[in-house]
């Protein structure tokens, strides 16, 4: 191999071009097969193959696991089953009355995850607002053994300064695991700004597509990785090998994706951001938002999720009842666009209380931007907006009422 083709010359764009492509041993063919056997089998008894249980490890996720980690700049990748159960994974890392510190506008799936195990005795949890630096020392006084980070936060797309959250932690030893779903390593690669661990929900932008449910974790270590991959095999949480074949594959498209998702959110904030039924626009790259600096030096881009608060006269239940384009429908990150109250939705699992502290409101609605013409796009909101501002706001303890979701 020349040094043109080592991976490590290589762009990441080309990485996951590449990845796996033309080296079937068998027949040769160039796109990689689909490997579902459950169990493989031994020359010898006392010779342990390379697989031999398709829980511990299996060829077509393993490609998908090297593509991640190449991406991520990793030393090993751990796919598992989904981006819930990626996060799960990490907390085998803690011990009881160890400390994992959170930040309070997490996933709301993730609070539900980290408040449930903290009851049972898993390990002390303590939630912060990581963008406050005062409130970020008085947590880290603490001496926690896992830092969790959320950024851009879901679903106000706060900014978290990595490096300082990093400095912060190796003053204490701490493991610091970064969720980068919302981004992807095309616009974030937080490995490189110092962090242990990174873990993706791939049924977002990593996959694209829509039709699979699965997780990540990435470690830049690989004695952690290694730690992490035991603990996947021992719960048995690893990923299904057709969801795998599916992911790499989707995983073709990621940076025209993700690249063409972003130019058009951009252009759809912009439109939003001067229309006087829209009292706030959450979107890092937008000049006046608080944390578009620090995004600026972290990120390749600001992504293509947005979160918009409306105007009192604006009815968000008709509003979303009036979009045609935007689906109503948890997740994002796919080739088509959606549209969620959070409230109701993603983070129906936290108490209003909880959701209070981390400032998501009943009149927040959050975006996630596809594939379709950004005319098209924000037509779609117009229309919908000239219905709902008819309709009154009546309805906005409908929202808090309401709230059945198993939160996505």
């Amino acid at each position: 191999m020349s040094d043109a083709q080592r991976p490590d010359t290589l762009r990441p764009e080309t990485l996951i071009a590449t990845a796996g492509v033309a080296t079937d041993p068998a027949y040769n063919s160039v796109s990689p097969p689909l490997h579902l056997s459950a169990n493989y089998g031994w020359n010898d008894p006392l010779d342990k193959p390379q697989y031999d249980y398709a829980r511990s490890g299996n060829p077509t996720r393993t490609q998908l696991e090297e593509a991640l980690a190449a991406l991520e700049g990793a030393a090993r990748g751990v796919v598992v089953s989904s981006g819930m159960a990626a996060l799960d994974l990490v907390l085998n890392l803690v011990d009881p009355g160890e400390i994992v510190l959170a930040p309070h506008d997490c996933y709301g799936g993730t609070h539900r995850l980290l408040t449930a195990r903290a009851k049972r005795g898993q390990f002390e949890l303590v939630y912060a607002n990581q963008t406050d630096p005062a409130e970020l020392e008085a947590a880290f006084a603490r001496k926690p053994k896992l830092v969790l980070l959320e950024t851009p936060s879901n679903p106000l797309l706060r900014i978290t300064d990595i490096r300082a959250v990093v400095a912060h932690a190796k003053g204490c030893g701490a493991i610091v695991v970064a969720d980068n779903t919302f981004l992807s390593p095309v616009l974030q690669r937080p490995l490189d700004l110092g962090c242990d661990i990174v873990v993706h929900s791939t049924t977002k932008f990593i996959n694209g597509h829509s039709d699979v449910v699965g997780g990540a974790v990435l470690a830049r270590d690989k004695a952690l990785g290694d730690d992490l991959a035991w603990w996947a095999n021992c719960t048995g949480v690893t990923g299904a090998p057709f969801d795998s074949f599916l992911t790499l594959r989707g995983m073709r498209t990621l940076f025209p994706r993700v690249e063409r998702q972003q130019a058009t959110a951009g252009d759809v904030v912009s439109r939003l951001a001067a229309d006087d039924r829209v009292a706030n626009v959450y979107y890092p790259g937008l000049v006046n938002h608080p944390g578009h600096e620090i995004a600026k030096s972290q990120q390749n881009g600001f992504g293509s999720m947005f979160s918009v608060e409306f105007a009192e006269n604006v009815d968000v239940i008709e509003l979303l009842r009036n979009l045609n384009l935007f689906t109503i429908a948890e997740s994002l990150g796919g080739f088509e666009s959606l549209v969620c109250t959070p409230a109701t939705m993603t983070h129906a699992a936290m108490t209003p209380e909880a959701r209070e502290v981390a400032g998501i409101s009943d009149r927040l609605v959050r975006f996630s931007i596809g594939l379709e013409h950004t005319d098209d796009l924000v037509r779609d909101i117009e229309t919908a907006l000239d219905r709902a501002v008819d309709s009154g706001a009546g309805k906005v303890a409908y929202l808090s009422s309401g709230a059945t979701s198993k939160c996505a």
